[in-house]
């Protein structure tokens, strides 16, 4: 899991994993003439009772990342970083990580980085 979410961080990330926020330089900006951030959240809904049916958890991460980003691009706005939030009623580590990880590579896959997160 950690290496799938490093994987996802460019130079323009700060600090490393287990940081009470994430950090993005945005010195980037600076030569835009009128930057705007832009951000977005969703959840996956009831796609979880499917993913659980099939005990395959990773898809729920990707599906995740693709309404974010998608919410995102829509405005004409380039995805730059988001956060995860996973609420469980069980904590099960295997599943955390496999959605976890699901999250992390569609962010690389979509060029975001993958900044933070809470279960």
């Amino acid at each position: 899991m950690r290496a799938a979410v490093t994987a996802t961080h460019g130079p323009s990330v700060l600090g490393g994993l287990g940081g009470f926020a994430g950090m993005v330089d945005a010195r980037a900006l600076a030569g835009m003439r009128h930057p705007v951030l832009v951000t977005s959240t969703d959840g996956v809904g009831t796609k979880v009772a499917i993913a659980q049916a099939m005990d395959r958890h990773h898809t729920i991460g990707q599906d995740l990342v693709g309404m974010v980003v998608d919410d995102i691009v829509v405005t004409g706005a380039r995805p730059l970083f988001m956060t995860d939030y996973i609420a469980c009623g069980r904590l099960d580590p295997d599943r955390i990580a496999s959605i976890v990880t699901g999250i992390a590579r569609a962010c690389e896959a979509t060029g975001t980085a993958l900044v933070g997160g809470e279960t």
